[in-house]
């Protein structure tokens, strides 16, 4: 990833892949494709934690990937928990597609595991390319000022 000082380029960079996920996850949840059971249950719930790191890189691409995905796991845990609460108007919603897409409708302790492990794994990509852009960079910088001289 290029870097630069606003942080423009890693937030489109961010925001294509978040856009992609959401692709992906409603294609994952609208076609049946015939998928084993695990990856039915719970490839959305990995993609929706995906995307949710990917936002939160997209509003702040400058936070580490450590609080990034602090930020995606406490959020992603909340929405879970809300599963708990009950009200007709939310219960309502959550019968809808959106709704089922954004809140989900049932509450599983499993859910946390797919959560935080897809946030983790997104933290761990998202810092691997970080390093291999700043060492690209650092290279390019040098290659630079090498032809300078």
């Amino acid at each position: 990833m290029p870097t630069n000082r606003d942080g423009r380029t890693h937030r489109s960079i961010y925001l294509i892949l978040a856009v992609l996920t959401i692709l992906v996850g409603l294609f994952l949840r609208l076609v049946p494709l015939g998928f084993p059971f695990l990856i039915v249950r719970y490839g959305g719930s990995v993609l929706w934690a995906t995307m949710l790191y990917l936002l939160f890189a997209t509003i702040q691409p400058k936070r580490t990937p450590l609080t990034l995905a602090i930020l995606a796991s406490i959020l992603a845990a909340l929405v879970e928990l809300s599963r708990l609460y009950h009200s007709p108007g939310l219960d309502a919603f959550r019968l809808t597609l959106a709704g089922a897409l954004l809140l989900g409708r049932v509450f599983t302790p499993w859910h946390f595991l797919a959560y935080w492990a897809a946030i983790a794994i997104t933290a761990i990509v998202d810092q691997a390319a970080r390093l291999t852009a700043r060492a690209a960079n650092s290279r390019l910088s040098r290659g630079r000022s090498k032809r300078r001289k």
